[in-house]
């Protein structure tokens, strides 16, 4: 049983409201879920402290016990501060010439090894 945070759609046509949960990785977008840990509201502007609301407590066990965020929620777990960003992989130069693949860390530019 594969664990994911992932959001929830919740609110009437035209007007989206999110829930972040806990799910199995196998049940519908908005059917069973095992816990819920915080919400999301697109509509909001986007320096309102309403729109994005996380139980950090619980993200933090939810992630140290194996759940894995979906795409969507890793971007607002990133912007919390609660996970590091994604390493960027470099494949190739700009003269054509193929090299190996290098990682790159998105923060510093640095090429990591």
């Amino acid at each position: 049983m594969t664990v994911k945070i992932r959001l929830a759609r919740l609110g009437c046509k035209h007007r989206p409201f999110y829930r972040v949960v806990v799910a199995d990785e196998k049940s519908r977008r908005d059917g069973k879920q095992i816990e819920v840990i915080g919400f999301y509201d697109p509509l909001q502007g986007k320096e309102d402290a309403n729109r994005v609301s996380l139980k950090f407590d619980r993200v933090k066990y939810w992630l140290s016990v194996g759940a894995q965020p979906t795409d969507s929620v890793e971007n607002m777990l990133f912007r919390a501060g609660l996970i590091p960003p994604k390493s960027m992989v470099v494949k190739g130069s700009k003269n054509g010439q193929q090299s190996t693949s290098q990682h790159v860390s998105p923060i510093t530019g640095e090429i990591l090894n």
